[in-house]
């Protein structure tokens, strides 16, 4: 399948050199290893605050890529739907998954050996696993009724 990010021109190893907070669109933009969790439905337990995500994906992701369909308006086509920056990603810690590399770079780790800038391979991330490729039900598919059925794992 073809990369939707450009990582041509990219500065060498730039997310070991520089801040996260520094970056340029582009190199920000290229930390994304393309895993789709962050887009899955989360459901917050309102007693404790606590994040479950679920295997339903935002109408928007393309389940075979896992990126989004309609990136630039996003935000505009789903409530929600949050803008990762450096500026919101303190807040967004809580539901960025844990392989994420915006996560790992914030808390002062590497990329995993998988990462698509480690590997220059946008597939590296759906061989490893790490991806919920094939695994994922479309938020159409499933009355919001039901999406406790869909739980994967807790966070947060």
């Amino acid at each position: 399948m073809r990369d939707p990010i450009d990582r041509t021109g990219l500065r060498p190893e730039f997310w070991r050199r520089f801040p996260l907070e520094s970056l340029p669109r582009d190199e920000w933009e290229a930390l994304c290893d393309g895993c789709g969790k962050c887009c899955l439905i989360k459901l917050e337990d309102e007693d404790t605050g606590r994040l479950a995500f679920t295997s339903i994906a935002c109408r928007l992701l393309d389940l075979g890529t896992c990126r989004c369909g309609n990136y630039p308006h996003r935000r505009r086509l789903v409530a929600g739907c949050i803008a990762l920056d450096p500026q919101s990603l303190e807040e967004a810690m809580a539901w960025l998954p844990d392989t994420c590399a915006y996560r790992l770079l914030a808390l002062g780790e590497d990329l995993p050996a998988w990462h698509p800038l480690l590997t220059g391979d946008p597939e590296s991330v759906h061989r490893a696993g790490v991806s919920l490729r094939g695994r994922m039900t479309p938020e159409y598919d499933v009355d919001e009724d039901d999406w406790e059925d869909y739980v994967l794992a807790e966070q947060g």
